[in-house]
């Protein structure tokens, strides 16, 4: 830990070293400012703006958002923000948290933004405005019942936004994204400072207006927002979502409309609105916080009304969804990062409290093992699956058996059901059963579980535990693409690319292996190399082939390398160079990857010479 004592720290330059401190350490990643390219705002509001960048040569975009004024209370609220991002952006529905970077001002001092996800769409407010004409209302209810569940996964950490309105909310190719947890909010109240007060006034929950002064003291009693007044803030954008327009946004947002609204004035309902619909957000912005319901409610009447509506049938989700892509060195450390903001959360005390607790420290644990199963070629997972989830439980002096325990001590959660149905497949802790983790991953995905409609999917294609079922297959990894699950999309796109439960249609698989890249999905990045090069549904480009192996590559992608050894095998977007080819392939084949063409084609191609250092088994 740091030599400097977290009780006594009181200059920015002992908060910076905090966070140098982390990323030393490699629990934060950090990215060289300087190595972005192509900055354009995206955003911009009370407290700094945000940028979208490529980063070096990748084919991704990436959001930097940046705060003006930095100072003690803003780095504060950055590092809490940072704690929160790390214990919920396993969901899909939240934005991911990348790392940090950090420009130099004219005075040499650091000044940090964040490094998150880029959202295409922009935000909701945006995303309506543009989009409105065309949407039907599954189309809006697919976007509710998204925010809602995004908002029940903070609510079961412990989590409240305090800050929910259509310009922190964003959209990224349909999928609503969750931003800000109560940064700004949290920037404003430490800074004392009240100037953005008004920006919010149609969002935020009425009672805070209602100031009253304790007899006793003489003191003014301020409300504190809480989780129903998140639930009033949700009634009010499922009203937007309905309209396409943000409340009262012919009013000026002044004391005299807050006073409005805490006296009951609120916007009308939209004709063709659901009823359900109308009363469930009538119900949300109630003005009495215990007559509103919780968020767990919220989504619960809003899958009945999608149901009853029959407007939506293929939109399921879960409070717990994975497979959101961690980006390098995320996936592991959680129990080390948490407790160095443990002890940077001495500092000033009941605003920045507590560290992930034991039930979350197992539940961020069970996500990254999913992830890195997920996100693995399955002969690799099937190969060396096993010694993966050993060495990661070992980096975090976990046991075998404590995991297990875990997963069957908590078999009402989606995740350790589908977690386990994986353990079953592969033999981890357990004698290989397919037939039971058939029925896991079908118990985990009829939760909505998108790991669990995924691996039901696969069983369907391969025969595993069940009979084979191949337009069975091509539905599930449909659902689970629409849930944004990447490893659904590629093997989405794998579908209609060899007519597996649909009809072959190479332009979808092009678009489906996009999707992926775009999500910095490395899978994706490496089949949509393969498109490129062989012109699959799109015009041979072998300059972009090279490029997104050669990012897969990077990534540690095992098909990545193997592509990127053909790119050199044959000088597809580079110069030929058959050394590096085999150093690709032996590589990938180390990683548990067969190689895509044999030794022996390497031998006729003269790429190695008969004395190779190559051990052959």
């Amino acid at each position: 830990m740091s030599n400097i004592n977290p009780e006594i720290i009181d200059n920015l330059n002992d908060w910076n070293k905090w966070i140098e401190e982390a990323i030393s350490k490699k629990l934060i990643k950090y990215y060289e400012f300087d190595q972005f390219h192509n900055l354009q705002e995206i955003g911009s509001g009370g407290f700094g703006k945000v940028y979208c960048a490529n980063w070096k040569n990748s084919h991704k975009r990436y959001a930097i958002k940046t705060f003006f004024n930095i100072n003690n209370a803003t780095v504060k609220a950055i590092v809490r923000e940072i704690q929160l991002q790390r214990e919920v952006d396993f969901h899909d529905n939240v934005i991911s948290f990348y790392g940090v970077t950090a420009s130099i001002r004219g005075n040499q001092r650091k000044e940090y933004s964040l490094v998150i996800e880029c959202a295409e769409n922009g935000t909701l407010r945006k995303y309506l405005k543009e989009n409105f004409v065309n949407l039907t209302w599954d189309d809006k209810l697919n976007l509710a019942i998204q925010l809602v569940y995004a908002v029940s996964c903070l609510h079961d950490e412990g989590i409240v936004h305090r800050d929910l309105h259509s310009n922190n909310i964003l959209v990224h190719q349909k999928t609503v994204k969750l931003a800000d947890f109560g940064l700004s909010k949290r920037i404003e109240e430490i800074s004392n400072s009240r100037s953005k007060v008004f920006g919010i006034i149609p969002y935020v929950d009425p009672k805070i207006f209602n100031k009253k002064r304790n007899s006793i003291n003489n003191k003014i009693e301020v409300y504190l927002l809480n989780k129903k007044s998140d639930v009033y803030s949700i009634g009010v954008l499922l009203w937007e979502i309905s309209s396409g327009r943000s409340p009262f946004c012919d009013e000026s947002h002044d004391v005299g409309l807050a006073m409005e609204i805490l006296q009951g004035l609120r916007e009308k309902p939209i004709p063709g609105t659901p009823d359900e619909y109308i009363k469930l957000y009538t119900e949300c912005w109630n003005i009495e916080p215990d007559d509103r319901p919780t968020i767990n409610q919220v989504v619960d009447k809003l899958k009945t009304i999608t149901t009853k509506e029959n407007i939506i049938t293929n939109v399921q989700s879960s409070n717990n969804n994975l497979d959101v892509e961690f980006p390098e060195n995320t996936n592991s450390l959680h129990g080390e990062l948490s407790q160095v903001i443990q002890n940077f959360d001495m500092i000033n005390t009941k605003e920045i409290e507590t560290s992930m607790s034991s039930g979350n420290k197992f539940n961020a644990i069970i996500n990254d093992i999913i992830n890195v199963l997920d996100r693995e070629d399955n002969n690799i997972v099937i190969g060396k699956g096993k010694q993966k989830v050993l060495n990661y439980l070992n980096d975090h002096n976990i046991t075998l058996q404590e995991i297990i325990d875990n997963l069957l001590n908590n078999q009402d959660d989606s995740n350790s059901i589908a977690l386990l149905g994986k353990f079953n497949y592969l033999g981890i802790g357990i004698d290989i059963d397919k037939q039971k983790a058939f029925e896991l991953y079908q118990k985990a995905a009829e939760l909505g579980n998108s790991s669990g409609i995924y691996n039901l999917g696969y069983c369907y294609e391969n025969g595993i535990g069940t009979v084979i079922d191949k337009k069975k297959a091509f539905e599930l990894y449909q659902k689970a693409a629409d849930l944004g699950n990447t490893s659904g999309i590629n093997d989405l796109g794998y579908c209609y690319l060899h007519g597996i439960g649909t009809n072959i249609d190479k332009k979808k698989t092009f678009e489906l292996y996009q999707k992926a890249a775009d999500l910095g999905d490395a899978f994706g990045m490496s089949n949509l190399g393969h498109c490129y090069t062989f012109g699959i549904g799109t015009d041979i480009d072998k300059k972009k082939a090279f490029e997104l192996c050669q990012e897969a590559a990077d990534l540690g992608n095992a098909n990545g390398m193997n592509g990127l050894g053909y790119c050199y095998t044959f000088g597809i977007g580079t110069d030929i160079d058959k050394e590096k080819a085999f150093e690709l392939c032996e590589k990938a084949a180390d990683l548990g990857l067969g190689i895509i063409w044999d030794i022996a084609t390497l031998l006729e191609l003269e790429m190695i010479s008969i004395g190779s250092h190559l051990k052959m088994e």
